[in-house]
Order: C-alpha cells, then structure tokens, then sequence
C-alpha cells in the first residue's frame, strides 16, 4: 500500500490531502516537506506520485472550500484509525450534516463508544482527516471548544461560517 499527495489552495492557504488505494488517509491545513513527511510518518506507508488517485479528493475538497460542495463522495481509508476513531469519527461522519453541529456530550452518546465527552474531544483533536471528517462541526455545550487544525479555533470558526452555522462577522476599520 502506498499514499499519494495532493495540495488544494483555500483561503485558508494550502490544504493537503494524503489518499491510500483504499481512500483518503489523512488531511492537513498546510502543506510542505515536514508535513508530509509526518503524514508519512504517521501512517508507515511509503509515498508514490499518483494524481489520478488524489484528484477527486482534491477536487472535492477545492469545491467545499469555495462554496459550492456540501457532502463528500470520497472514498476515506478508516483501516489507519484506532476502533475508537473508526467509531466515533464514523458516527459524525453519517450524522452530522453541512451547516450543523453537535456537542461532545451528544456525540458520546450518539456513538455508543462508552467514552466521556472529555474524551470526544481527543478523538476529534486526533483526527487525521479534518474537514473530509467533520470535527469542526463538534462543539462544546458553552461554546465553539477546541481545535486543532490550522490556526486553531479561528478555522473552526471559518468552516462554520462558511457552512452557514455561524454568521459573518464585520471588522468595522475606524
């Protein structure tokens, strides 16, 4: 088995995409020779060059970020996760849909996986697939929680903005 790389420009600048033959493996908010190589890793597969196979992630995933894509159809590759991460990350795949949220608590229960919400959260701050495995759409019942993608909480803001669950902000210049 092997992973071939794909990189997507967003506002939020380049998205990388890492998909095995068997589906997208794994996903990172920014791109370049340490990431991959962590990616790579991470996942114990050795890297092939191969856009065919990177090309409907990345076209899926170029077509969420401006707007125009609501559900992926891609394929992912759930063998790379821990039962607790097929489960978990499973369950908010299938339940949570574009412009929604969920709680760490629901998500606990929803799942089946015997865990406490403290424990939800790791899950989603481990998620080696983000955005594709919505965990910005988990919230904390007082707020937007943690996350750790990107620049952090201020992505997870943007992905809810852009799916319409929070609305814009104006930064009004004096």
């Amino acid at each position: 088995m092997t992973v071939a790389f794909g990189t997507v420009p967003t506002p939020l600048g380049d998205f990388l995409v890492a998909v095995t033959e068997d589906g997208v493996a794994a996903t990172a908010f920014q791109d370049g020779d340490g990431v991959r190589k962590a990616v790579l890793a991470r996942l114990g597969l050795p890297e092939t060059a191969d856009p065919a196979r990177t090309l409907q992630a990345t076209t899926e995933l170029a077509e969420y970020f401006a707007g125009r894509r609501r559900a992926f159809t891609v394929q992912i590759d759930w063998r790379l996760m821990s039962p607790l991460q097929r489960r978990v990350l499973g369950t908010l795949t299938t339940t949570v849909g574009y412009g929604h949220v969920t709680t760490y608590g629901a998500l606990a229960e929803a799942s089946g996986a015997g865990v406490p919400a403290r424990a939800i959260g790791s899950v989603m701050g481990s998620n080696p697939i983000p955005v594709v495995v919505p965990c910005h759409r988990v919230v904390a019942g007082n707020g937007l929680g943690g996350f750790s993608g990107g620049e952090g909480v201020e992505d997870k803001r943007w992905l809810l903005t852009l799916e319409g669950y929070l609305q814009p902000t104006l930064d009004w210049a004096l």
